[in-house]
């Protein structure tokens, strides 16, 4: 029950609208939320965990420009590297495979290298030669974990956890002070929590025994949109590592219309990247058939669910060429609109196609969330240089 004297009617709304959008079951599918609240409270009161990280009031960490530098593997179009950057960190250079997300960095950060290639063709005279002696502090980055068994992490010619591998390789080269691993909360389920052990051992083993992991939801660090993630941070300097303290909660969640309602009616720009879908008749029809919380296809978990108005969007991704429908307009959202879903700053422009658009927005790590990630670690490099 909520009284008036701890809230108004407009809290109230909102308040309530948020509960209904985070609510365990979405049409029968399982909210993420709720399916790794009791991981995270596992992990959160693991005593191994819980003398190996702390919280950090990065409201109080001061982002202007400083004199620490990161390196962002597995860059994508570059959430990571925003935040980074919005943090007042140095980006020295970056590594990504696909050929617009690589475009779109390199459109974005025109003073920092940026390796098109795979990064198992990386070699460290490549990268030397580009850093020329200046120190990396923070590796970030997230490799992909399809395919990620024990078995493989431990063979090192099994390709499944190649990718792991070389953001290992990396790290071992370059010896930065901090580490940071983001990926989905899945990560920690896979083969009884077996592969996320064998990760951290593996880190232990080049250096970094301190390193531990956390879940966080992107919603309590400002971002409009429910988004879990699993965020490993390490150190070689046998510190505790610092993460993020959340400064939001389910009652004042920033909503997606406080983050998009002024493209409502905007028309498309391509050149904005405030582009997307032209639907039929037909289709728009059906669309606005679809409840709050429902989805045009019952097989579809991650795409074509109608939002709900005065909440957090649900996670955003691209599927298959289908993201999730407007809280009121009968289309799906825009690539732009996904953009400020992922706090995207609205001067950068996503290279390519309004498909390939929306696949770099949505498999990005949210600028905000990765903000606070880097202005935790500064605050812990401030204390050390």
């Amino acid at each position: 029950m909520y009284t008036l004297d701890l809230f108004d009617n407009q809290t109230i709304v909102k308040k309530k609208r948020i509960e209904k959008a985070i609510k365990p079951k979405l049409n029968g599918t399982k909210d993420r939320i709720s399916r790794y609240v009791g991981l995270k409270d596992k992990l959160d009161s693991d005593k191994i965990f819980n003398n190996l990280w702390f919280e950090v009031d990065t409201l109080q960490v001061n982002n202007t420009q400083s004199e620490f530098n990161f390196f962002d593997l597995f860059s994508g179009a570059g959430g990571m590297s925003v935040g980074f950057r919005s943090a007042g960190l140095g980006k020295l250079a970056s590594v990504e495979i696909d050929k617009d997300a690589s475009t779109t960095i390199r459109n974005n950060f025109p003073h920092s290298f940026h390796f098109e290639k795979p990064i198992e063709t990386l070699s460290f005279s490549e990268i030397d030669e580009v850093l020329q002696g200046r120190k990396v502090h923070i590796i970030c980055g997230g490799p992909p974990c399809q395919g990620f068994s024990v078995a493989g992490l431990r063979n090192p010619d099994d390709l499944r956890n190649q990718l792991f591998k070389e953001y290992i390789r990396m790290v071992g080269h370059l010896k930065p002070d901090f580490i940071v691993m983001e990926n989905v909360p899945g990560i920690l389920t896979m083969q009884n929590g077996d592969v996320y052990r064998e990760i951290l051992k593996q880190l232990a083993d080049i250096g970094y025994p301190n390193t531990s992991v956390r879940i966080l939801e992107a919603a309590m660090f400002g971002v409009p949109q429910l988004r879990a993630r699993t965020v490993i941070i390490g150190n070689r300097l046998g510190l505790k590592n610092p993460y993020p303290k959340p400064f939001l909660d389910k009652s004042n969640y920033k909503t997606i219309n406080e983050s998009i309602e002024d493209l409502k009616n905007m028309p498309f720009d391509a050149k904005f990247n405030h582009h997307g879908t032209t639907h039929s008749k037909e289709m728009e029809q059906r669309l606005a058939q679809i409840p709050a919380g429902g989805s045009l296809y019952d097989n579809f978990r991650d795409a074509w669910k109608r939002q709900y108005k005065d909440a957090p969007s649900m996670t955003v991704k691209e599927n298959h060429g289908g993201v999730h429908v407007h809280y009121e307009l009968n289309r799906v959202l825009t690539a732009r609109e996904m953009a400020r879903l992922q706090t995207f700053p609205d001067d950068y422009i996503f290279s390519g196609t309004f498909k390939r658009a929306y696949w770099q927005i949505g498999n990005a790590v949210p600028c905000l969330l990765a903000q606070h990630i880097a202005l935790a670690i500064k605050s812990q490099l401030l204390a050390l240089y």
